[in-house]
């Protein structure tokens, strides 16, 4: 039999495939630095098996704290059965074209098989470089080497792939940690907007906007690039980028709708590069919009959150911009209560029924009170609520 004959077979057309399916799929997750929104990848087939049932089985604990917890193990575990899942395909797809090729391997003491060809590519996927099975024709030694190359290639982009995925994630979660002080935890609009009413308060606002202007952007990017990191979950269990990017969201329509000059401009792009990052990872998850569960802001909270607005000085509330309001929010809403579905992630609220509690007051022997001389706010903005 010649060599195109063998090379034409249908174990080697599959073992092709196979392989240019898998290489591809580590490219498209790795390599290309834009979203893919092919409805088959190798990648959302994983994610889409595996959280499922990771899912299924979180709700079914009774322990919040517990449910949380493992839930955010999901992240690191589900990247790094990725890459074995990965390097078992590549490793089949060379075994199966050894196959192919006759099983040409110097195996002494034993006949050559396909198990015998499976040993090989994995010897050779991870460079073992044993000696004890070797490639007798010109065929073998050119699956090899080229599996050789392509499995050092592999393990190099798996090891420099991990450091930016974590400063990625890094990142991201320096601004979630810095919006417990100015927000709350879990944060809300109303604590953000109630702890900028002090004196410069209007410009402070502004200039938090627009970090969270940047913030948005490179959360886009990231995510966009690198979906896997929409799995991993914050540090404390009332943070998360979901609740993050909502409470921005909600700020930034409020005043939009309300707000005056300078505060609206801001509002608007600050807005839209977050209603971009909303809608380009619902896409990316393939999380169709829904209509949230009941309403996330009732018309008592609405009129609380006007008249603060009105009394702060921050905007001039009039009953007219409500409409405006409620289209701005349709515009994101639906994403952020489909993302939260999916990841089992909280949205932000709007309001508060009582004082928030932020993550730095507390701790795991104790629990400072909000009057104490160390707060970053005044008392009688602590002792004020909506």
């Amino acid at each position: 039999m010649s060599m195109t004959a063998v090379i034409l077979g249908l174990p080697a057309v599959a073992g092709l495939v196979l392989l240019a399916v898998v290489l591809w799929d580590v490219f498209e997750t790795i390599i290309l630095p834009r979203r893919v929104t092919r409805r088959f990848r190798l990648a959302r087939a994983f994610y889409k098996s595996t959280w499922l049932p990771w899912r299924w089985i979180s709700r079914r604990l009774s322990s919040s704290h517990f449910r949380e917890s493992f839930l955010s193990f999901f992240g690191p575990l589900s990247l790094l059965f990725l890459f074995v899942v990965w390097a078992i395909g590549l490793i089949l797809a060379f075994s199966i074209l050894h196959f192919a090729a006759g099983s040409a391997i110097n195996a002494p003491g034993e006949r050559a098989g396909y198990w015998t060809d499976l040993y090989m590519s994995g010897s050779t996927f991870f460079t073992l470089g044993l000696g004890d099975v070797t490639p007798q024709t010109a065929l073998a030694r050119v699956i090899t080497v080229a599996e050789a190359g392509i499995g050092f290639g592999f393990l190099a982009i798996v090891v420099s792939y991990l450091p930016v995925l974590y400063s990625a994630f890094s990142r991201r979660e320096a601004n979630i940690s810095l919006l417990d002080a100015r927000a709350g935890s879990p944060p809300t609009a109303a604590v953000l907007l109630r702890r900028h009413t002090q004196s410069n308060g209007a410009d402070a606002l502004v200039q938090y906007l627009r970090d969270w202007e940047l913030w948005a952007a490179e959360l886009m990017e990231s995510h966009l690039s690198y979906p896997v990191l929409c799995y991993f979950r914050s540090q404390h269990n009332n943070q998360s980028w979901l609740a993050a990017l909502s409470a921005v969201l909600d700020v930034s329509a409020l005043l939009l709708a309300y707000a005056d000059d300078a505060l609206r401009w801001q509002a608007r792009m600050t807005f839209a590069i977050s209603r971009h990052a909303i809608v380009d990872l619902a896409q990316v998850l393939n999380c169709p919009p829904r209509a949230p569960d009941g309403d996330r802001l009732p018309p008592g909270e609405l009129q609380n959150l006007r008249k603060h607005l009105a009394t702060s000085g921050l905007a001039k509330c009039r009953e007219e911009d409500d409409v405006k309001l409620s289209e701005l929010r349709q515009m994101y809403e639906p994403y952020i209560a489909a993302l939260s579905d999916r990841l089992m992630m909280p949205v932000a609220g709007w309001s508060i029924a009582a004082k928030p509690t932020d993550n730095w007051r507390t701790s795991a022997w104790a629990r400072i009170s909000g009057e104490v001389a160390v707060s970053p706010l005044s008392e009688s903005e602590e002792k004020e609520h909506f």
